[in-house]
């Protein structure tokens, strides 16, 4: 039963975000697998990321909406709270979730975080450090994802 209201919430989610009218992010089941999730996020205009295309797997548990899903970039992310291994510094998507928080609303705040990192609590120390001079930190950037290899 507890599955069904799962892949229920899910449906809503998907149709949400398949007519929602925000560019930027999307996002699917893999392989008809309502409970994991590929999504994409383009980086914000005006930022160091416009431009940027990047891949995130979304992996949804039996318990979803009340705990949530996992997230990870698949792609290659240099930015303060993102580690090497596509894992998100991000509160709502731990201490701060809430079972009002949907798919899109994750995806939009991943993107806005790509703006706007919370240099407090840095998974990445480097970026953390280049994040101020966003020319050094461009270039890194670039250099960092010049390497193809994803998660």
């Amino acid at each position: 039963m507890a599955a069904d209201n799962v892949t229920r919430r899910l449906q809503i989610e998907l149709m949400e975000l398949m007519t929602s009218e925000e560019s930027g992010v999307s996002g699917f089941p893999e392989n008809d697998n309502i409970m994991k999730w590929l999504a994409t996020i383009h980086g914000p205009e005006k930022t160091v990321y416009e431009g940027e295309v990047y891949k995130l797997s979304l992996e949804f548990g039996s318990s979803y909406p009340y705990k949530p899903p996992v997230v990870r970039f698949i792609s290659r992310c240099f930015h303060p709270n993102v580690d090497t291994n596509g894992n998100i510094c991000l509160d709502i998507l731990r201490e701060e979730w809430s079972a009002l928080y949907t798919v899109k609303s994750i995806l939009l705040s991943i993107r806005s975080l790509l703006s706007e990192p919370n240099n407090r609590s840095p998974m990445n120390n480097q970026a953390a450090l280049l994040w101020s001079d966003p020319e050094k930190f461009r270039k890194a950037l670039v250099e960092y994802q010049s390497v193809k290899s994803e998660h």
